[in-house]
């Protein structure tokens, strides 16, 4: 795995100034994201773990440092090829779903699948996360697991290289957050997908093949798991 870097987040910076008030959300954090490496980003509310995601995604941009994904420098990437990157290599798992309230779950995924050239079937991938009886509700006819699921296959169907995920079970039941979890960890194993999740749940940490802690802007401690633990055997 550690021979083949899918991202390097070089020395990377991001400062927000609001009125007189300025804030350091990350200060010259560097890591290496490996292919096919499940991630889990830990941290306390402030510690820019998620500011860290939205980098990652293309959808932030830094202050200074490098980010490279494969062999494109992203921080020198303009609006529209940071939209390519999003639209064609990553994949976005939110806490609250952020599905499309008057398509179905069918149309949500659909759209994701249009945006790039060689996506996965939508009804296969609705399938894979045991929707296939609830393709055609709509998100305020399902319950908080099965959007999230919604959102996973929305993902999932654009086959990208990189899946984020942010909080990905913070809105939901203990039960069902496992079960998330159990399906982001079988896009990693069966897709190859690399999966990062940002949480402030420790225990999910022990499903990762490595943990990165990060505290104030700055990554304190990166564990390298030597066993992982399947989702269903986490207790929090």
């Amino acid at each position: 795995m550690k021979n083949n870097v899918l991202m390097q987040l070089e020395k990377i910076s991001k400062t927000y100034i609001m009125g007189e008030v300025t804030v350091e959300a990350l200060k010259e954090t560097s890591l290496d994201i490996f292919q096919g490496e499940l991630l889990v980003i830990l941290g306390p509310s402030g510690s820019g773990k998620s500011t860290m995601l939205n980098i990652m995604g293309g959808m932030d941009t830094t202050s200074s440092g490098r980010v490279i994904f494969g062999d494109e420098d992203l921080s020198r990437a303009g609006d529209s090829q940071l939209t390519r990157y999003r639209r064609n290599e990553v994949g976005f798992v939110f806490q609250f779903y952020n599905l499309i309230a008057d398509l179905t779950a069918r149309e949500n995924v659909e759209l994701a699948a249009n945006l790039v050239e060689n996506p996965l079937s939508t009804e296969e991938v609705l399938m894979e996360v045991g929707l296939e009886s609830r393709m055609d509700h709509f998100p305020s006819q399902l319950s908080g697991g099965e959007q999230q699921r919604v959102s996973i296959a929305r993902a999932a169907v654009k086959n990208p290289r990189l899946l984020l995920c942010d909080e990905p079970t913070g809105a939901l039941d203990y039960q069902t957050g496992k079960l998330i979890l159990g399906l982001l960890a079988k896009i990693n194993r069966e897709r190859g997908s690399t999966v990062v999740i940002v949480t402030h749940n420790t225990s999910i940490g022990e499903m990762a093949n490595r943990v990165v802690r990060m505290r104030s802007g700055e990554i304190t401690e990166i564990i390298e798991n030597e066993t992982t633990v399947s989702p269903e055997r986490i207790e929090w």
